[in-house]
């Protein structure tokens, strides 16, 4: 049971408790009733104020409605306005542009252009709204004008700004320095930049609105002329120069290479061999008369023709990237066909009189008129590619006048290459011709000489031959794949046979003439020296230059058998002295013992066989004294041979007679010792002797 006393401070404190909870429900209620009388105070003020917001809206919207309508009013007005404005502008666009117009676009284009749009708008707007007026045939005359002073304009600045490129600026684009390992590229500047913005700006308007074609005539023929005055002005300071110092030379190239000490000379194809050419030019014409000069000029037309064939390149090059800047893209390749043409044309000419005069001089049997063609060849083939990627787009015609160039050089220099292997083989035996000495005749060396300068264009002077199919005439075996329609579809290893094989042939011939000629000498001996002589310059030739090297191509023992035919001429040669040693041979001779008593037949054949090689000795070397071997070496060797020969055959004579009593007068018959008859044998082809 819970004690009384706790019990009622329990009840106590609950009573509290209510009492509290009672007060606090109290106070909530009041506050709720307090809320409503605001809720019901606000609901009225909103209901109040969006009675009011209805009563404006219902004042304002008629009102904002009609000033609406009065500001697009006022708009309309003023776009009426301007456009009233506009209209009245194209009726005063003749007067408003005349001046201008009339002035021309010369050093104000952008203004002119913008006074020629005027004009343009000025017609569209008539044509469209009112093509009946007077005012519209106006404006077209007008806008003809102005394109007609545009056109003018195009055609003033390309004729004043366009000049030839100078010379000197040429040679640097197309000189070759072989010391620089980068080259630096030379910009051809055709036209200042001012102008030639001003005259893309005019090219565009005038495709673009001018609908006008003409102006691309204009700047084809403008830039035709200096792209061949250009051309021109090379060669006229070529040959300038070349007359006046023997060389051409660049100052520009002097300025820009300063460690430089002395002027540099333009590197070509051929450059290098021009003085071996021009000698053998010289030694192949004494037959037709004196040239003197003639091969000079000749020398210094290759190389102007050389360096203008370059220089057209590298100007049309030039010429095609600033006409790719002002002729629209459709109209480029036609229009640069037409500007290269004269320039190409001439070019073409000058190279077609080339082939005419090797064709004439080889009608007059003057055989180094090919060399005036390897050269030139040789460079056009090596262009060829540059030509052909300059050419790219251009017409059929265009693109095939330097292979039927290449083609008629070829032809002639092939031409010129079989009459000179002919005219080796049938070159007459004249015996005034022929040298007194023995010595290299003229057309040994002269052959030789020819066939060296072969070296220096082998891969131009096979396809010369390739080109005319000469297999069968060499007995070349052709090979399917070596072989087509084209010179070029030729390998190189087949070219390379075929000259060989003609090398082999003209010395062939040449062995053929040469003992031919021989025979005009009355002497065995001098025609052996003579073939000795001749057989040995070839071989020493061909060893010395690379032509040893081409003809065993086709021949694998040419050295030898060279060789081996300069022995046989010694041999031949040294039978010429037997008539002087056959005295002093033992052959039909009795022995004899010293201090035995000789009959008088016996003295007198004992003296017969002393006076016998005294008088051969004495007359052999008066006449081959004069004889000559050029080269020191076989000149030693055959008078060592030949002494030693002699020497000990005349020492056994002396011994077998030495003690032997055949005269009174023993001076009279021992009348040179063996040392002085090696010495006179040492003295033989000796003239300073």
């Amino acid at each position: 049971m819970i004690p009384t006393e706790d019990a009622s401070v329990r009840k106590r404190e609950i009573e509290e408790k209510l009492k509290q909870e009672q007060e606090t429900l109290s106070f909530i209620r009041e506050n709720m009733e307090k809320s409503d009388q605001l809720t019901k105070g606000m609901v009225s003020i909103l209901s109040s104020f969006e009675s009011r917001l209805m009563q404006l809206e219902n004042s304002i919207i008629p009102v904002h409605k009609q000033t609406e309508n009065l500001q697009r009013l006022q708009e309309n007005v003023e776009k009426t306005l301007s456009c009233m404005d506009h209209v009245i502008s194209y009726y005063h666009v003749a007067k408003d542009t005349d001046k201008i117009i009339k002035e021309g676009p010369t050093g104000r284009l952008d203004e002119y252009l913008a006074c020629i749009a005027k004009i343009q708008k000025a017609v569209e707007y008539f044509q469209d709204n009112n093509p009946d007026s007077p005012e519209l045939n106006t404006v077209k005359a007008r806008f003809e004008k102005g394109k007609e002073l545009l056109e003018a304009e195009f055609r003033s600045l390309l004729t004043r700004y366009s000049k030839p490129v100078p010379p000197v600026l040429i040679l640097d684009a197309i000189t070759v320095d072989e010391e620089l390992e980068v080259q630096e590229e030379v910009i051809l500047e055709h036209l200042p930049e001012a102008v030639l913005q001003d005259i893309i700006c005019i090219s565009g308007w005038l495709v673009e609105y001018g609908r006008n074609q003409d102006f691309m005539n204009v700047y084809f023929q403008i830039r035709s002329n200096q792209l061949d005055r250009s051309i021109k002005g090379l060669k006229d300071h070529f040959r300038k120069n070349s007359a006046s110092s023997g060389i051409l030379y660049s100052p520009a190239v002097q300025t820009k290479r300063k460690d430089t000490p002395t002027k540099k000379v333009p590197k070509r194809p051929g450059h290098d061999h021009d003085q071996r050419v021009k000698h053998l030019s010289d030694a192949l014409a004494d037959k037709h008369g004196p040239t003197t000069g003639k091969d000079d000029v000749l020398d210094i037309e290759i190389d102007s023709y050389i360096h203008c064939i370059s220089a057209f390149v590298k100007l049309a090059q030039s010429e095609y990237a600033l006409l790719t800047e002002i002729i629209p893209e459709h109209h480029q390749k036609k229009t640069f066909d037409s500007l290269i043409q004269e320039a190409l044309d001439n070019l073409m000419l000058e190279g077609d009189n080339i082939v005419s005069a090797a064709r004439r001089a080889i009608i007059r049997h003057d055989y180094s008129a090919v060399l005036t063609i390897f050269p030139i060849l040789r460079h056009l083939k090596q262009t060829k590619a540059d030509f052909d990627s300059t050419l790219q787009g251009t017409a059929a015609s265009t693109k095939n006048k330097l292979p039927t160039l290449i083609t008629s050089m070829e032809t002639v220099g092939a031409k010129a290459l079989e009459e000179f292997a002919d005219s080796i083989k049938n070159d007459p035996d004249k015996e005034y011709n022929m040298p007194k000495d023995g010595t290299v005749h003229e057309l040994t060396s002269n052959a030789i000489l020819f066939l060296q300068q072969l070296l220096d264009f082998q891969e131009t002077a096979g396809a010369m031959l390739a080109s005319q199919v000469l297999g069968d005439t060499y007995n070349i075996p052709l090979d399917p794949r070596e072989t087509s329609s084209s010179a070029s579809s030729y390998s190189s290893e087949f070219s390379r046979r075929l000259l060989s094989s003609y090398i082999c042939k003209v010395l062939g011939n040449l062995q053929l003439n040469l003992l031919s000629k021989s025979k005009v000498y009355e002497d065995s001996a001098l025609s052996a020296v003579f073939l000795h002589n001749n057989y040995n310059y070839i071989l020493k030739s061909l060893e010395k230059s690379e032509l040893i090297q081409l003809v065993t191509v086709t021949q694998k023992k040419a050295e030898s058998s060279y060789q081996e035919l300069i022995l046989q001429q010694i041999q031949v040669y040294q039978r010429s002295w037997q008539k002087v040693t056959e005295h002093i041979m033992d052959r039909n001779m009795p022995s004899f013992q010293p201090g035995t008593k000789l009959k008088d037949k016996e003295r007198q054949m004992i003296k017969e066989k002393f006076k016998g090689f005294n008088d051969g000795l004495e007359e052999l070397c008066k006449i081959q004294k004069v004889w000559a071997i050029p080269d020191k070496e076989q000149r030693d060797a055959i008078r060592q041979a030949q002494r030693r020969m002699v020497s000990e055959a005349y020492r056994a004579f002396l011994q077998r007679y030495v003690n032997i009593s055949f005269t009174k007068n023993p001076e009279k018959y021992y009348k040179y010792r063996p040392e002085q008859v090696e010495e006179m044998i040492d003295r033989l082809f000796d003239t300073s002797a």
